[in-house]
């Protein structure tokens, strides 16, 4: 690997399909020795239907962020949110590493890797509700706030990859390969 690597930040609102997609793409590079696809650790119980992260209590995560553990760290929704810093080892060294994140934390990603791509996952607002709903963690007056809360912008100055996926995930999920085979390029 001779030229710099980058990270590639995916994004979106809740019920956008940011899981689904990266799921996708993690099958299409299975066994790639130059992408990897981060474990985010968080601040809250693995319960098997959603993200697959790394669970953390919030003192042993003050811990592991105390000892430099965490290329980026924010919180969000009364958890923390952490990537190892293991993947910055990886981008340093010319790989791609791909990470679930959070478009208020894009300037901490800016700041932690050399070479960052943001894709910014979008769908409609109907669909969105019917995946928050199948989720089972809010109630739908929740979801109704949710919804009438969120955007679908990115802000910053940044290298942004707009992807709706309201309609087919091989759709969306060629896509986000396709981004991530040119960061290899």
């Amino acid at each position: 690997m001779g030229k710099a690597g980058r990270i590639i930040v995916v994004v979106g609102p809740s019920g956008a399909g940011k899981d689904s997609l990266i799921g996708y793409a993690k099958a299409a590079f299975s066994g790639h020795p130059n992408v990897r696809f981060v474990r985010r650790v968080i601040t809250r119980p693995c319960d098997g239907t959603t993200e697959d992260h790394a669970s953390m209590t919030p003192e042993a995560f003050a811990a592991a962020k105390a000892a430099g553990g965490f290329a980026v760290t924010w919180a969000a929704h009364g958890l923390e949110y952490g990537i190892p810093a293991e993947h910055r080892v990886l981008v340093e060294s010319g790989g791609v590493a791909i990470a679930n994140g959070s478009r208020p934390a894009l300037s901490l990603f800016d700041k932690a890797f050399a070479a960052m791509t943001v894709v910014n996952v979008t769908a409609r607002p109907e669909i969105r509700a019917e995946r928050l709903q199948a989720r089972g963690r809010e109630s739908r007056e929740q979801i109704l706030e949710r919804l009438a809360r969120s955007t679908m912008d990115v802000h910053g100055d940044f290298d942004v990859v707009n992807i709706d996926n309201s309609g087919a995930l091989e759709d969306a999920g060629e896509a986000l390969v396709r981004v991530i085979r040119d960061s290899l390029a």
